[in-house]
């Protein structure tokens, strides 16, 4: 039970620790999720409710599934594991259909929960491996006896009531259980505090979309009586955290666009001769891209666009033609000089090799190109060599592009730093920015000579596949353009799914494409070895383990090197490198080379863990081999044996492009797993609205249309407060 202190009126806005007594372990973990005021309690929801009234046999138990259990303890005891010698508690639960052992990793004081030939109730998830059956981890709890048609609360000592069927489980951390929740947050919302509250959704929207009040939602996401009390609930706080994205980024659009841009008129006769200059052909969706671009660049506001497509459909080629109509159109009011654009990408190396592919565009065109990243500055063409570059120094940089003599600058963020000043800037590309936010777009708008604002035109490229929805609600701001269409003569990845025993016969391959010459990248879901102490963790390969393997055991001849997130940015400057140059045979990294640079030799790919992963981002890491013109491979090694993520990984197979993709990893690996919903700021309840296309749009409508009325909000004062809170705290 919850010891509560002295009565004390409740305030959303009190300190969590006003109102309950917390040894320091409970403070601890409430810090790790991120909960101080009792506000935060309420808002912490449920990952899902189990029906009390419902079990599951030991015999139908599906490995992966989690389950209720009703049975008999036939035996309990402690001991460590053979791995890591991690202390765990152990019991065999016995039904009428079967034996199951239950496992508590780091807890074996859970063994001692119930004695030989005590009724419990387990729930938890299966694991199955050959004929042993586990529940890890299960929550467990003794009861009088085997239930009939109801089944005894995982929170109270006696039978179950109607109120309490559905009983919620919170995330937790260590100190902290669901358990601590339920009767913590039960107290709160009895104590009247729900009546205090405001409900930052206008009433007539709530109306409109048939959704219930801020405190009845509250009271029926955490103590739902009925099944649809929790999914109607959900289905509000889902409403409300889209449609507050939605207000954030169609206002952040309306503001820029009230700012005046530059009018970018295109040559048509010299648009086209600069294509045929490019050595290969467009493709149509390139072409008609290219078009809507353009049109775009003749509207009096600023283009806000997002230009979508696979690793290799062509994304720079179309970036590299726009910005040909830029630099050659001249700023208005003048007949010399050339509008200018600026090309930013994640990281150092990208930068690199796109200022070189932009130099074999621009040869000859009389344009000067300039690249700025932390190791320096430099400028095409050099006046030793005009079809080379040079190096320069910062401040000789800086003021090149101050007065307009550098028309085309290609870098890092550093792009849009204050040391950074423009004569005429009047179109941006962002390659691979999800992070690059509404803030950051307001940097942009510059002022001109006579102090008045410009915004330029904005594209933003992506190569990761997002579904509709997504894309809808990530980036409502921005028009979307899709490039659907592959260069002709580029080979499809050879796809394979590799089980526990064929991995021999893939090094071999892999051998033979090495001694030809070629690079291979292995992709690992952990950079360090795995805790022992977490089951579900035993199996992951871990980036130093597993390089360390290699280079040891299969591939000595060869050279291996690893790159992960946890390196410092010049690290993994310094990998790529090596890597591209062709001086390491063996990458072995996490997703972080899911954006990655060009590397046309490297034709094979290993995903170890490959079930680990979301369809979209496996797609993702299999573009890292789609560069070159040689055959490439992506072997995926999972020791599954579901059914179900089996038939995951063969549609990876099987699906004509990465947009498909994510819509199968959304409908069939679920909305809050889709590319790990963390990464766009979007919680699991908002990411179950993705699967909703109608709520996408209508949330949407909703924010265009009371930004219509009032773009300040300053009509809608509870509106503008939630935004400011959700903006400073989500999105930038």
């Amino acid at each position: 039970m919850i010891e509560g202190m002295e009565k004390a009126q409740m305030n959303p806005n009190d300190l969590i620790i006003k109102h309950f007594r917390l040894v320091d372990v409970q403070k601890k973990a409430l810090g790790r999720l991120g909960l101080e005021t009792l506000r935060d309690l309420l808002y912490h929801f449920p990952a899902r409710h189990i029906d009390a009234g419902k079990s599951s046999a030991i015999e139908l138990a599906e490995d992966g599934e989690r389950i209720t259990l009703y049975g008999q303890i036939e035996k309990t005891g402690t001991k460590k594991s053979f791995r890591g010698h991690v202390p765990m508690g152990e019991a065999i639960i016995r039904d009428k259909t079967g034996r199951m052992k239950l496992v508590w990793f780091n807890q074996p004081y859970m063994a001692k929960m119930a004695s030989v030939g005590d009724f419990v109730r387990a729930s938890g998830v299966v694991k199955k491996s050959g004929s042993t059956i586990t529940l890890v981890n299960p929550e467990l709890e003794k009861i009088t006896a085997l239930p009939g048609d109801t089944s005894p609360s995982l929170f109270t000592e006696g039978g179950i009531d109607s109120d309490e069927r559905f009983l919620p489980v919170y995330p937790e951390s260590k100190g902290i259980t669901s358990r601590w929740f339920y009767h913590a947050i039960r107290k709160v919302s009895t104590s009247g505090i729900l009546d205090t509250l405001t409900d930052p959704i206008p009433s007539d929207v709530l109306k409109r979309y048939n959704l219930p009040s801020l405190p009845t939602a509250l009271v029926w996401l955490h103590a739902p009586r009925e099944e649809k009390h929790a999914l109607s609930a959900r289905k509000r706080f889902a409403f409300e955290e889209i449609f507050f994205i939605q207000l954030e980024r169609q206002q952040a659009r309306m503001l820029y666009e009230q700012n005046p841009t530059f009018l970018i008129t295109p040559n048509k006769k010299n648009v086209d001769e600069f294509i045929r200059g490019l050595g290969f052909p467009l493709t149509d969706a390139q072409s008609r891209s290219i078009e809507t671009i353009f049109t775009d660049f003749s509207s009096s506001r600023a283009m806000l666009r997002l230009l979508e497509g696979d690793v290799g459909s062509g994304k720079t080629a179309v970036a590299a033609v726009t910005t040909y109509a830029a630099v050659t159109t001249r700023p208005e009011g003048q007949n010399f000089g050339a509008l200018q654009v600026a090309y930013m990408c994640p990281t150092e190396i990208l930068a690199t090799q796109h200022f070189e592919s932009f130099i074999k565009y621009f040869v000859g065109t009389g344009m000067s190109i300039g690249l700025i990243t932390g190791s320096g500055c430099r400028k095409f063409p050099s006046k030793v060599d005009p079809s080379g570059w040079t190096d320069i120094s910062r401040t000789q940089f800086l003021k090149w592009v101050a007065n307009g003599e550098i028309p085309i600058v290609i870098g890092t963020h550093a792009l849009i730093s204050k040391s950074v000043q423009w004569k005429h800037l009047a179109y941006v590309i962002i390659d691979e920015q999800h992070r690059f936010g509404t803030k950051q777009r307001a940097k942009l708008v510059q002022k001109d000579a006579d102090n008045k604002a410009r915004a330029p035109h904005f594209l933003s490229m992506t190569a990761t596949p997002i579904p509709r929805t997504l894309a809808l609600t990530l980036y409502g701001d921005l028009d979307l353009t899709i490039l659907d269409q592959m260069p002709s003569g580029r080979k499809p990845v050879i796809t394979e799914i590799v089980p526990v025993g064929k991995r021999d016969a893939v090094y071999e391959k892999i051998r033979a494409e090495i001694k030809a010459g070629r690079q291979a990248y292995v992709i690992c879901p952990r950079i360090d070895e795995p805790d022992p102490s977490k089951e579900g963790t035993l199996n992951m390969k871990s980036v130093k383990e597993e390089a360390t393997r290699l280079q040891e055991k299969i591939f000595s001849e060869y050279t291996v090197d690893i790159l992960h997130s946890k390196m410092k940015p010049s690290e993994k400057d310094d990998v790529m490198e090596l890597f591209t140059t062709g001086d390491t045979d063996i990458l072995v990294a996490t997703s972080v080379v899911e954006v990655g640079v060009n590397v046309p030799n490297a034709t094979l790919i290993i995903i170890e863990g490959a079930e680990r992963f979301g369809l979209a981002q496996l797609h993702q890491l299999r573009g890292r081999v789609l560069r070159g013109t040689q055959q490439a491979y992506c072997y995926l090694f999972s020791d599954t044996k579901t059914e179900k993520t089996f038939e995951r990984l063969k549609a990876l197979t099987q699906a004509k492009n990465g947009f498909e993709l994510s819509e199968m990893d959304l409908a069939l690996r679920g909305s809050g797993e889709l590319g790990g919903g963390k990464q766009w700021g979007i919680t699991d309840i908002g990411m179950d609205a993705i699967k909703n296309l109608k709520m996408v749009e209508a949330a949407r409508e909703e924010a265009k249309r009371i930004l219509d009325e009032d773009i300040t909000l300053a009509t809608y004062p509870l509106l503008q407060f939630n935004l400011t809170l959700r903006t400073q705290s989500h999105f930038e």
